[in-house]
């Protein structure tokens, strides 16, 4: 026998984020990342251009950058999403953050989470990137602060780091 559907327009959907399943009922317009920040408290990923512009929303699915703003949780569902808090659970992620810290890469912070996250997978597929093709690895992260040079001083020292471990 079927179970009825709700009429409050929800459907269930479990996501599994930072290796931990989640059963949630959401609106189908309901976007990954107000899920993430609204509903499992993981506020890493930035609310910014709402356009996947930015960058700043970045998180891992199934270990590939994407802008959590351009993904409704509905598609998310049975892919595995990493965000930058489970990132920081991982060993690997350590030196990026150290050299995020050393060269300021950091300024105001709010972008920063997506770029970490951007840059941990662009040197976990190539250690040791020219800067042309770090450079690519980022397009569409924007930083407010112009931080640029910081950043990838930062990204570039971190794979020094991890090459060196």
């Amino acid at each position: 026998m079927n179970e009825p559907k709700p009429s409050d327009g929800t459907v269930e959907i479990h996501l599994q984020v930072n290796g931990h399943t989640h059963a949630l009922r959401v609106e189908p317009r309901t976007t990954l990342l107000e899920v993430l920040r609204e509903r499992l408290d993981l506020t890493g990923a930035k609310p910014a251009c709402d356009r996947g512009e930015c960058g700043a929303c970045a998180v891992l699915l199934d270990e590939q950058p994407v802008n959590a703003c351009h993904w409704l949780a509905v598609q998310a569902a049975g892919h595995a999403i990493v965000t930058v808090e489970g990132l920081r659970e991982r060993p690997e992620f350590r030196p990026l953050q150290e050299a995020f810290v050393a060269q300021d890469g950091g300024q105001c912070g709010y972008c920063t989470p997506g770029f970490a996250v951007a840059a941990y997978a662009a040197l976990r597929d190539e250690p040791d990137p020219n800067p042309l093709a770090l450079r690519w690895a980022l397009v569409g992260h924007i930083c407010r602060c112009n931080a640029y040079e910081a950043i990838l001083a930062a990204i570039q020292d971190a794979g020094g780091r991890m090459r060196s471990r």
